[in-house]
């Protein structure tokens, strides 16, 4: 089971002697031509979509037609998507709130649709949401988060991870009944955190099993700072398809570099994927680590991992911005990885760790894409102001960013942007 959950495409109604014309003529009018784009292997091109994919690409010009839309991307490297694997809808915008947060069903909804367009706006096509159940809240956020997704289709694809507190002993068996309700809802992806059940074996247990018995995949937070829980958890999630996830596991670049290396090793092996978090933890750990999962070295022992911005202006980290390019950025810059690699980590690898399709810019594959004004990668990720958004081959959003100088001789000798002289009053 994928995190996306597609919305069946517009029917437009047939119009004149009923021969079907009119649903031509509005295909032909939903395609989208993406005009003079960069891409980073150097190529200028002209980019050709439909139907929600990418049907050509094609030399400068070569693709034109009057009956397209058009969108001139001359200055902009044309990128796949991110995707953002680690949110909390649920939770965010909450960090300058008075009082207590409010969770009533109409707050939350609007907080995570309102969380969603702004990952949106900075490129995520594709968003997955952790949301807490139980306690007082009951299912009231899994339920608000639902309707979240709702609305949004169309512009963006929004998938709820049920996340129980406590799954074992007297005090779990509520959260287990809560879980399994949480699945038949329509969360798609089983979450929690293992860490802080009395029991994390027994925790993982019932959520593997619940797992498999429903085909859902599994995204565990956890720090990672027990190398015997984690040989245990590679051991049991070992084989279980559509997969497991774990993250931010922060904890693994506090243990020693043989007990690290070993983690990774295990992980790779049971093809556990894990989702770091470059701009901080997030709240649902209840603690706060001072540095990001060891990327390199898992990379290095065959872990596939994905990138994700955690807490979005909430009690995890109040002045997080929800943005895969500056996670990315942060990996390029602290992390060790070239550009290209860290951009992959919020790009291609968060699109599998979340079982969404590949997307390439070549025809045939998903027009899910961020055109960013810049020409190479590295400097897309030191300054991604100005960027537009297409999801299923439609500019969903733009971010457009002006900036310039005062008037002075500087300014002129480098052709620099200039601010427009004001005019003096009558």
């Amino acid at each position: 089971m994928s995190d996306s959950q597609p919305a069946q495409p517009f029917q437009s109604p047939r119009s004149g002697n009923g021969n079907g014309h009119g649903n031509a003529a509005a295909a032909e009018a939903s395609t989208l031509l993406l005009a003079g784009a960069r891409l980073t292997d150097g190529r200028t091109v002209d980019v050709r979509c439909g139907a929600g994919r990418i049907q050509a690409v094609g030399t400068t010009g070569s693709l034109a037609s009057p009956s397209l839309s058009r969108v001139d991307l001359s200055g902009y490297l044309l990128l796949p998507a991110p995707a953002e694997p680690h949110a909390h809808g649920d939770t965010a915008l909450t960090a300058d709130g008075e009082g207590p947060v409010s969770y009533t069903p109409d707050e939350v909804q609007r907080r995570a649709t309102e969380a969603a367009l702004l990952q949106l706006g900075h490129g995520a096509t594709a968003v997955r949401s952790h949301v807490r159940i139980g306690d007082v809240h009951g299912l009231g956020p899994m339920e608000a988060v639902l309707q979240a997704r709702r609305s949004l289709r169309g512009l963006a694809d929004l998938t709820a991870v049920a996340v129980p507190r406590l799954l074992t002993g007297v005090a779990g068996a509520d959260g287990l009944a809560m879980l399994r309700d949480a699945v038949k809802m329509g969360a798609s992806v089983i979450g929690g955190c293992p860490d802080l059940d009395p029991d994390p074996t027994g925790f993982l247990e019932a959520v593997l099993e619940l797992a498999a018995e429903h085909g859902c995949p599994v995204d565990l937070h956890t720090d990672g700072d027990d190398p015997a829980r984690l040989s245990r958890l590679a051991v049991m999630a070992g084989g279980l398809r559509p997969g497991v996830t774990i993250g931010p596991c922060g904890g693994l670049s506090r243990l020693p570099l043989d007990a690290a290396s070993r983690a990774a090793d295990q992980l790779a092996a049971a093809g556990v994927r894990v989702t770091c978090l470059p701009q901080g933890d997030c709240a649902a750990l209840e603690r706060r680590g001072l540095r990001t999962a060891p990327v390199r070295l898992l990379r290095a022992a065959g872990v596939r991992v994905a990138a994700g911005s955690g807490a979005l202006r909430d009690a995890g980290n109040p002045v997080g911005r929800g943005d895969p390019l500056e996670a990315a950025y942060l990996l390029a810059s602290q992390g060790g990885l070239r550009a290209g690699e860290a951009y992959e980590s919020v790009s291609a690898c968060a699109r599998e760790a979340m079982g969404l399709p590949e997307v390439r810019v070549e025809a045939g594959f998903p027009a899910e894409l961020l055109a960013v004004r810049g020409e190479r990668i590295a400097g897309v990720l030191s300054l991604a102001y100005s960027r537009i958004v297409i999801h299923r081959g439609r500019v969903v959003a733009r971010t457009s960013a002006v900036r310039e100088y005062c008037d002075s001789a500087i300014a002129v000798a480098l052709d620099l942007p200039r601010q427009g002289r004001t005019e003096p009053g009558p």
